[in-house]
C-alpha cells in the first residue's frame, strides 16, 4: 500500500491507460470488474458481497457506527471506433472509451487508496460504487437494487469534462442535466404502387407531417422559461423507388429539465401522431422508453463540494445545465448529494472517435475526492 501511495500517480495512470486499451460496453464489463477487484485487493480495500452481476462496491470505514457516505465512478464504453492517436488505444474494433469512463475510475479508485490510507482516522464509511452501464441509463439502478448504498447519507460522483481548463472544477445547486427519454413510433398504412398513390395509404406522408409537428411542442407548448428538445434521429420506411410502403418506423429523444414537462411532452407527442394518422386514414402507435431523470444537486451539499474544491487546489466554476443525460439522477432521488465536472482541457467533446482526456487531471481528482468524503463524514458527524 505504501508503494501505491508513493508512486500514485504513475499507478492511476497505468490503471486508465489498461482500462482504456481493453473497453467493454455496457452491461459487459466482467473484466473490468475483475480488474478494478484486484486492483482493491491489492491495497486490502474490503468489497461488499452485493448482488451485482457486473461492476462493484467496496468500503473503507473509520468507524462503523459513524455516518455513511458515498462516491461513484462509472466503468462502461460505448460502441464506438476508436481514432485517437494515443499509444493505449482500444484494442477492440467498435469499443471505445469515448466518455472517460475510465478516468473516472481511476479517479476513485486512486479515491479509495488515499481514503484507506487514513481509514483508521476517518468519521464514519465510505462506499465506493464502481457503477456499470452508465451509458444505457439504467446501471445506477443496478446498484441500489443491489441494497449496497443502505444507510448512505449523501453521495458524491464526477464527470470529465474536456471544455473545462485542467485544474478547473464545475457544479451547480439544482438540475444541471436533463431527464432523457426516448420514443418509438409506428406508422400503419397501406402499401401500394408508387404510381397509384390513391389506392394506398402512404405512411411516408404521415411521417413526414408527423416530424414537421413535433417540433410545434418545444416552440409552442412549453414555456419560454422552461428548456425542452424533441428530436427525431431515425427514420426508416420502404426499400425501393416504385413502391409505397404499407409501414414507416421513426425514434428520437426528449430532453427535459422539469418533472412536470417531462410527464406532459409524450401526452402531446400521442395526441399530435394518433390526429394527424386520423387524417389521414392512417394509424400510428407511441412506445415511451423513460429514461434517467434530471441530475438535481442538493442545495446543501453543493456549497460544500465547492469549499472542498478549493481547500484541494481546484478553481470552481458554476456550469450551465446540460441537456446530455446522467443516470446518477437516479442515486439523488433517494440519497442527497451532488455531481461535478472535472477539468480535462481537450479538444474532441465527450463521444467523438478522436476523444481523450489529460492524464494531468487523474491525481488532483482522486485527491479531491477522497477529501470530499472525509470532509463529507466530518460534516455528518458533528
Amino acid at each position: 500500500m505504501i508503494k501505491i501511495i508513493e508512486n500514485l500517480e504513475e499507478e492511476l495512470i497505468s490503471v486508465r491507460h489498461d482500462l482504456h486499451s481493453e473497453p467493454e460496453l455496457s452491461n459487459e464489463e466482467f473484466e473490468t470488474t475483475k480488474k478494478i477487484r484486484n486492483w482493491l485487493n491489492k491495497a486490502n480495500i474490503r468489497i461488499l458481497d452485493v448482488p451485482l452481476r457486473t461492476g462493484l462496491i467496496a468500503e473503507v470505514s473509520g468507524n462503523p457506527t459513524g455516518p455513511v457516505i458515498a462516491i461513484r465512478g462509472d466503468i462502461d464504453a460505448l460502441p464506438i471506433h476508436e481514432e485517437a492517436d494515443v499509444s493505449y488505444r482500444s484494442k477492440y474494433d467498435g469499443v471505445m472509451h469515448a466518455c472517460g469512463h475510465d478516468f473516472h475510475t481511476a479517479s476513485i479508485l486512486g479515491a479509495a487508496y488515499l481514503l484507506k490510507q487514513k481509514e483508521s482516522f476517518l468519521k464514519g464509511t465510505v462506499r465506493i460504487i464502481f457503477q456499470p452501464a452508465e451509458e444505457t441509463g439504467h446501471g445506477a439502478k443496478a446498484v441500489l437494487n443491489s441494497q449496497g448504498l443502505k444507510n448512505v447519507q449523501a453521495i458524491f460522483g464526477l464527470h470529465n469534462k474536456p471544455s473545462l481548463k485542467l485544474g478547473e472544477l464545475g457544479t451547480r445547486i439544482g438540475p444541471s442535466s436533463a431527464g432523457v427519454d426516448r420514443f418509438e413510433i409506428h406508422v400503419e398504412g397501406i402499401g401500394t404502387h408508387a404510381a397509384h398513390p390513391d389506392l394506398g395509404i402512404d405512411p411516408i406522408l404521415v411521417t413526414g407531417h408527423i416530424i414537421t409537428a413535433l417540433q410545434s411542442i418545444v416552440s409552442r407548448n412549453i414555456d419560454w422559461q422552461d428548456s425542452a428538445v424533441v428530436s427525431v434521429t431515425h427514420i426508416q420506411s420502404g426499400n425501393t423507388w416504385n413502391v409505397i410502403p404499407s409501414t414507416a418506423y421513426l425514434e428520437g429523444t426528449v430532453r427535459t429539465f422539469s418533472d412536470i414537462i417531462r410527464e406532459e411532452i409524450p401526452k402531446r407527442i400521442r395526441t399530435i401522431i394518433e390526429g394527424i394518422a386520423t387524417t389521414f386514414g392512417a394509424k400510428a402507435t407511441l412506445t415511451w422508453h423513460p429514461g434517467p431523470p434530471s441530475v438535481v444537486n442538493d442545495k446543501g451539499w453543493t456549497p460544500f463540494t465547492f469549499d472542498v474544491a478549493k481547500e484541494s487546489g481546484f478553481s470552481t466554476v458554476e456550469i450551465e445545465p446540460s441537456a446530455g443525460g446522467e443516470d446518477f439522477a437516479f442515486y439523488q432521488q433517494q440519497i442527497p448529494g451532488t455531481f461535478v465536472d472535472i477539468g480535462t482541457s481537450q479538444p474532441y467533446n465527450l463521444h467523438h472517435p478522436k476523444f481523450t482526456v489529460d492524464d494531468a487531471a487523474l491525481l488532483p481528482s482522486a485527491k479531491f475526492f477522497a477529501l470530499l468524503a472525509e470532509r463529507a463524514l466530518e460534516r455528518l458527524d458533528h
